[in-house]
């Protein structure tokens, strides 16, 4: 036999009788069981919390990429002509000091649409929050090795995320209509935010790296798609651009 109280279970069958042989005297009396089914009710809630942000996050990725796909290419011979590619920026090698291939893949791209006449300018964005990281000029000197030439690329050291060179591609340099290169799962999401804006680009996917070493990354892409979509959708962020973060 027992009771609830206060979000508590009290059993009283182990209540001793007292001196008068009644039940419930003596300090076993105020004894108190927490009650079990309190912790069950807030793991189904957390489960049900997951559950649906999972959810979304995939239901975001889906977004993303249906809403993408007629604008990616992956072959040279379909790829229409553009006046000019944006090159999303990367660093050139992981922290550990090891190659980074997406950004080896990604610079051969950009100098393949150089070469082949896809394009006839290269806007580098990227990256140069320091002075000792500068992604636009690390991406310049792997173009210039590749075969482009110095006149025919635009550095933008201010392009700190897909956003802001998405926007400053448009704002700075007033190329409405642009390639994007980078990895297929990156220009995807450049291309939504671009679209978004009423901006028609198109992609270029870069060689993919393989699964091993892109998992971390890919990651942080199913993650990033939905920043994206909050970004341009909920909060309607409009980056500010300015002349001297050139």
């Amino acid at each position: 036999m027992g009771v609830y109280q206060k979000n508590h279970y009290i059993d009283l069958n182990r209540f001793p009788p007292n001196q008068n042989g009644k039940e419930g005297s003596g300090f076993l009396k105020h004894t108190i069981f927490p009650d079990q089914t309190y912790p069950m009710k807030y793991l189904r809630a957390g489960v049900v919390l997951l559950l649906c942000v999972l959810l979304l996050v995939i239901a975001c990725n889906v977004w993303v990429v249906r809403t993408s796909a007629p604008y990616m290419y992956a072959r040279l011979d379909s790829l229409p002509a553009r006046p000019a590619g944006l090159v999303l920026g990367t660093s050139r090698k992981f922290s550990g000091g090891a190659e980074n291939l997406f950004f080896k893949y990604r610079m051969e791209a950009a100098a393949r649409l150089y070469r082949t006449g896809k394009v006839k300018s290269l806007i580098i964005s990227g990256d140069n929050s320091s002075r000792y990281y500068n992604e636009p000029s690390d991406m310049k000197k792997a173009l210039m090795r590749l075969g482009v030439p110095e006149a025919a690329l635009t550095l933008d050291y201010a392009g700190q995320n897909t956003l802001q060179s998405v926007v400053r591609c448009q704002r700075l340099y007033d190329q409405d209509s642009v390639i994007v290169v980078s990895q297929a799962f990156h220009g995807a999401r450049a291309v939504f935010i671009a679209r978004r804006y009423r901006l028609p680009f198109i992609a270029y996917a870069a060689r993919d790296v393989p699964w091993r070493a892109s998992a971390k990354t890919l990651l942080r892409e199913y993650l990033a798609r939905p920043k994206a979509i909050l970004d341009v959708y909920v909060l309607e962020k409009d980056e500010t651009v300015f002349e001297e973060d050139l």
